[in-house]
This record gives C-alpha cells, sequence and structure tokens, in this order.
C-alpha cells in the first residue's frame, strides 16, 4: 500500500515544455514501474511530444485524449501563472496536485488551497518536491534522477513528511541505509502557506497497513507542528513519530529570518522550544541529529510491539 500515489495514479505536467520540466517527466518515466505520465500542457504548444508525452494547450484537452479522469498533476509553471493553471486542473477533475512552483503570491495561494479543499482536492506545495513511493512511483522532482532516487529510498515501512525537500531525501537515505526503508514520503514544502500539512497527511498514513512509524522535518514558524500534536493526541495514533528540528539557533536570535518562507516566527509558540516542548507532550521525540532518527525510531517501535 501506499498514500496519495500507486502504481496505477495517471498524471500531467502542467508546463512541460520548460526545460526543468522536461527533465522532471523523463525522472518520473524512468522511476520504479514507470509513472503514467499521460500528458503535458503548455498553451500553444499542442501537437509537440516530451518524451513521448503528448502536449497539449489546455487540462481539458490532456483529460479528452486520455478518456477518462486524470488523477494528478505536477505544476511547474511560472509563479504569476500558478493559480489560474491550478484553477484549471481542479475545474477538470484532477484530485492531487503537486506544486514545484516557488515565490508564489501568498494570496494566489490561500486562493488556492480553498479551492482544492471546495472540491475534494489535494494540494501537495507549493515550493515542494513532490511524492515518492520506493520502487514504485514519484510524482515531481524528488529524489533526482531515478537511478539517485532508486538509491536514496528503499521499500520499507517509516513514512516521511518534511517541509524540506532536499531533507526529505537525506532522512529517507538515512532511515533506508538502517534497513527500515520508507512506505511513502512527501515533500510538503517550506512556504508560509501550503497545502496538505502534518495533520492533515496523518489519517492517510495512519490508515496504511505498511506504514509502521512516521519521521517529520520541521522548522521554526508556523502552527503545523500544534496541530499535529494535537491530531496525534485526540486521534490516540498507533504510529510512533520522530522529528527532526532545524534552525534552533534562530530561539537565540530574535528577528532572524532563515531559509523557508515558513521560518516566520511571529511569537513565542513558534519558537523551537516550545515546539519541541509540545511535542514531546504528545509523545514525539524530537532528534537532535539526523543521524540519530533510526536508532530512535528503532527503539520506538519495539515498544509498541512489546505493548501491542
Amino acid at each position: 500500500m501506499s498514500i496519495l500515489v500507486d502504481e496505477t495514479t495517471t498524471f500531467i505536467v502542467q508546463g512541460i515544455t520548460g526545460r526543468e520540466a522536461v527533465n522532471l517527466t523523463r525522472e518520473c518515466l524512468d522511476y520504479g514501474k514507470g509513472a503514467k505520465v499521460v500528458g503535458g500542457v503548455t498553451p500553444g504548444r499542442l501537437g509537440r511530444e516530451v518524451h513521448g508525452v503528448p502536449v497539449f494547450d489546455t487540462v481539458a484537452q490532456a483529460v479528452a485524449h486520455h478518456g477518462q479522469p486524470i488523477d494528478g498533476s505536477v505544476v511547474t509553471v511560472p509563479p504569476a501563472f500558478t493559480k489560474d493553471a491550478v484553477f484549471e486542473a481542479i475545474e477538470n477533475g484532477i484530485k492531487i496536485i503537486v506544486i514545484v512552483t516557488e515565490r508564489i503570491p501568498r494570496r494566489d495561494v490561500a486562493q488556492m488551497v480553498e479551492l482544492a479543499n471546495l472540491r475534494g482536492a489535494r494540494i501537495i506545495g507549493p515550493n515542494c518536491l513532490g511524492i515518492i513511493v520506493p520502487d514504485v512511483i514519484k510524482m515531481g522532482g524528488i529524489g533526482g534522477p531515478a537511478k539517485d532516487a532508486a538509491k536514496s529510498y528503499k521499500k520499507g515501512s517509516i513514512g516521511v513528511i518534511s517541509r524540506s525537500g532536499g531533507m526529505t531525501t537525506e532522512m529517507s537515505s538515512t532511515l533506508s541505509a538502517a534497513g527500515l526503508g520508507i512506505s511513502t514520503a512527501v515533500s510538503i514544502g517550506g512556504d508560509a502557506i501550503i497545502g496538505q500539512t502534518y495533520a492533515e497527511l496523518m489519517p492517510l498514513f495512519e490508515a496504511d497497513e505498511e506504514t509502521e512509524g512516521i519521521v517529520i522535518y520541521t522548522e521554526p514558524g508556523g502552527r503545523m507542528e500544534a496541530e499535529l500534536a494535537r491530531w496525534v493526541t485526540e486521534n490516540n495514533s498507533r504510529l510512533p513519530i520522530v522529528a527532526f528540528m532545524a534552525g534552533r539557533f534562530m530561539d537565540e536570535m530574535p528577528g532572524m529570518s532563515f531559509g523557508h518562507a515558513g521560518t516566520i516566527v511571529e511569537g513565542k509558540e513558534d519558537t523551537a522550544t516550545e515546539k519541541i516542548a509540545r511535542l514531546a507532550e504528545a509523545g514525539i521525540t524530537v532528534a537532535e541529529e539526523i543521524s540519530e532518527i533510526p536508532e530512535i525510531m528503532k527503539a520506538k517501535l519495539a515498544e509498541r510491539s512489546v505493548s501491542a
């Protein structure tokens, strides 16, 4: 099993003729069992092909050509046009939208997320690398070229959720090297406003029989950790969770901005110290170093097994 995507998932790439999108499409096609990229969209490029994938002017044309609903889209268009692209995807029945584009105006992101919620769609990102199910499918640039992704993401039982694309791979590689492996990894994006948060993805991992634990990468700023802690407590989650908190130094440097747009500390509740304490109250262990994560997770899994 997996969450969000599997070997049957079909998707398109919006902005497919751009340089980065051409490479991303190749990576997805080459990985695992071979992603079902059924079309690409770039206005004015109807009739072209990218690595054998047909290009259309509109999402509606891509859906009509496919002959049935399309599950997902990877959006790579420039920030000024991202909202229109995402609206077009949602209005044509696409339910999983990975937004790679960064520097999108917050108002546009808020409107995209609101429409997705109204239409029952899920947005991953923006400013993210996407989703990967080891040996099966990757949707987005996560893990890089297929041969590299295959090294970092080994099939296993740990779900990964990360605000950083690079750290998604770093943590997954560490877990894979330790023999735990990954069930599904999701790069959720580092912006202040994103589609799916930790708490919104937890029910999917909770329902996945192959997932036995969760590792998250987080940073100061925002309220997502508080939401996660609340969800875990209220739902008595079966999944042990280990977190890594970057940017702890920010607590000693008030007003300092760092890294992702989401790391804006607006008050005491947003600090690393407060977040670590809140996660601990919910039974979530925060590792001092990424290298410690596998052993902490193994101990939690063993403890859970004994108490079961």
